[in-house]
């Protein structure tokens, strides 16, 4: 089988425009098109621009990364990916692959418990918020997925008859299968029937065409017009993608979310750096105080190692609960 030839950006473009164009070529998303445009550049600013990246190679990808470890003193989450960016620079668009062997200085990875909040904690952030945000947090708190699968989610995604989520091109472009909550199912029906409606009214004004990721707008020409590729969470309003020049409706912005969340945080006076990704973990370890098998969290989760999923065993309380302090000891608390 022959391998398919590769893309090869516009030469006569800026080597910042070949890499857009690449990106895009590939349907990287939104916000890794301006992360990995952010490393790049970082890169050749680190050498003051007095040389072209196709002039440089390992050793200069290693000095970077060094000094991002060692002077600049970013976590090693960060390290990577200013790896990854600078991996795809070469591979993609300037087609000279960077060696496996690279061993800059490693920044240190720390690993600090994750923020939990309690089941009373969580109900009562719930019962501050309203409308599609509530069904969106409750949604995540419930099934344990990312704020941007959430956000991600198509109507096809939903699976009422059997009680499943499905996750399509997730971290790491995995697909994984959660449980839908039944507690929501109804909610959701009613959510999903109005924006049905919103879909049959757009297609009534001539557009209602949807974004489709990859090649699959090409393989199913006619799919990103049809209802079950619809977004969940649909914006109130359209626009035009600056990728296409096409007017649709995309999904909603994750920032509304994220600040309803954190407004009903501190409605309640809760003293913890709660986020929405909060839920995610409060649903992990709350599921494992349950006594759901670690393994089985981990396909929940989408994580690739359990290791990355054991770190909510050291969050749950009933390792900790019925262990007495020994000051309450010496004061019979």
């Amino acid at each position: 089988m022959e391998n398919k030839p590769k893309f090869i950006p516009d030469p006569q473009l800026q080597l910042m425009d070949q890499v857009l164009e690449t990106l895009r070529y590939y349907h990287y998303a939104r916000s890794t098109e301006k992360t990995y445009c952010q490393w790049i550049l970082q890169y050749i600013y680190f050498f003051n621009k007095e040389r072209h990246p196709k002039d440089m190679g390992e050793r200069e990808v290693e000095a970077f990364l060094s000094h991002l470890a060692s002077v600049k003193n970013v976590a090693a989450t960060t390290q990577r990916q200013a790896l990854n960016a600078l991996v795809f620079l070469y591979r993609d668009v300037l087609h000279l692959p960077l060696d496996q062997s690279i061993a800059p200085v490693r920044a240190k990875r720390k690993r600090h418990p994750p923020t939990v909040l309690t089941e009373e904690e969580v109900q009562n952030v719930l019962a501050q918020m309203k409308g599609t945000h509530l069904l969106m947090a409750k949604l995540i708190y419930g099934s344990g997925i990312r704020l941007m699968e959430c956000i991600r989610l198509r109507i096809q995604d939903l699976d009422f008859g059997q009680g499943k989520l499905f996750i399509r091109g997730g971290k790491g472009r995995k697909d994984r299968v959660t449980f839908l909550p039944r507690s929501i199912q109804g909610e959701l029906r009613q959510h999903v029937e109005r924006v049905k409606e919103l879909h049959r009214r757009d297609l009534a004004e001539g557009f209602g065409e949807v974004y489709l990721p990859n090649a699959l707008a090409k393989k199913y020409r006619k799919a990103g017009w049809k209802t079950p590729w619809q977004y969940v969470f649909p914006s109130k309003t359209r626009s035009v993608d600056p990728r296409s020049g096409k007017e649709r409706r995309h999904h909603v912005l994750e920032s509304g979310l994220q600040k309803a969340v954190k407004a009903a945080v501190k409605k309640n006076g809760i003293d913890k750096r709660a986020t929405v990704h909060t839920l995610r973990h409060s649903f992990a370890t709350h599921i494992l105080e349950n006594g759901t098998n670690i393994r089985v969290l981990q396909e929940l989760l989408g994580h690739a190692d359990v290791k990355t999923t054991e770190i909510y065993t050291h969050v749950m309380r009933r390792d900790i609960d019925g262990v007495k302090s020994p000051l309450d000891r010496l004061y019979n608390q």
